[in-house]
């Protein structure tokens, strides 16, 4: 007979369940051994990224495997909100999605949509041959997988900021996650992510998401622009990434073990994504 297994919890549960924030990180280099380590490390979540990584399918899947088992989520990043990746992301067995630049609800229903199987959305089947339903060892797959699926979208322009009412009322949409990198460019503030501008509108969308019931969560590597964050309400922050900490870490063994006394080292302190 084979082994049965469960759907594990999703995000939007350990949301829901926890009373406290969620603290995570970035997982930006590709490599399962990365991903791995990083899973054991405490935090409450990882985030796969394949937006900006160079990530495909295959070291997508290597990391879910390898962080399979350690008590942390994992959210993966698609690279682009496209029902056809969305389908694939799904396939690998990624639970728990997060969709870049949503602008509008519209979009965002879309999103809704492609995670769904048929009559609620546009999903395609092929359970049978995926991880996600472990090659059809998880009873009754097909009917409960849009309740083992949550679905995050990213806030990152001016103009989902203005429409961050709308996409937070859709249906299906267990979050948003709010980018101030890309916000700040879209503000005319290229780098300046932590510009007051930026900070306050960070904030009041913080404020919005919040006062209409849906957890918003946020990315902020500076610890007291996380804390500031944290303040407001945000229910998810990540605070770091692996990329951005192996550099600077090596780079301060340069500083330390190398440079000679008085002169300038790294600057450790500037912004990270």
């Amino acid at each position: 007979m084979p082994i049965r297994v469960a759907a594990e919890p999703t995000f939007r549960d350990l949301l829901a369940d926890s009373e406290r924030a969620q603290i995570g990180m970035w997982v930006c280099s590709g490599s399962a051994l990365v991903a791995e380590i990083c899973a054991g490390s405490g935090l409450d979540w990882l985030l796969i990224d394949t937006e900006h990584s160079p990530n495909g399918l295959e070291s997508t899947l290597s990391q879910l495997q390898a962080v399979h088992g350690y008590p942390i989520v994992p959210l993966v990043r698609a690279p682009i909100g496209d029902r056809i990746i969305v389908k694939q992301l799904l396939d690998l067995g990624a639970q728990n999605l997060l969709i870049p630049m949503v602008d509008t609800a519209e979009q965002a229903r879309d999103m809704v949509a492609a995670v769904r199987y048929p009559p609620l959305g546009v999903r395609g089947v092929g359970s049978a041959l995926a991880r996600a339903s472990r090659w059809n060892r998880i009873d009754d797959y097909l009917a409960s997988a849009n309740e083992t699926i949550s679905l995050f979208v990213q806030i990152e322009t001016t103009d989902a900021v203005a429409n961050i009412t709308e996409i937070a009322s859709v249906d299906g949409v267990d979050g948003l996650f709010i980018g101030p990198s890309d916000l700040a460019a879209s503000m005319g503030l290229l780098g300046q992510q932590d510009h007051p501008d930026v900070v306050a509108s960070v904030e009041q969308c913080i404020r919005t998401v919040t006062a209409l019931g849906k957890p918003v969560g946020v990315n902020a590597f500076a610890p007291a622009t996380a804390k500031r964050y944290l303040a407001a309400g945000a229910r998810f922050v990540l605070v770091g990434a692996d990329v951005a900490i192996l550099a600077r870490a090596s780079e301060t063994l340069a500083a330390t073990f190398i440079r000679p006394t008085g002169l300038a080292g790294p600057d450790l302190s500037r912004p990270s994504y």
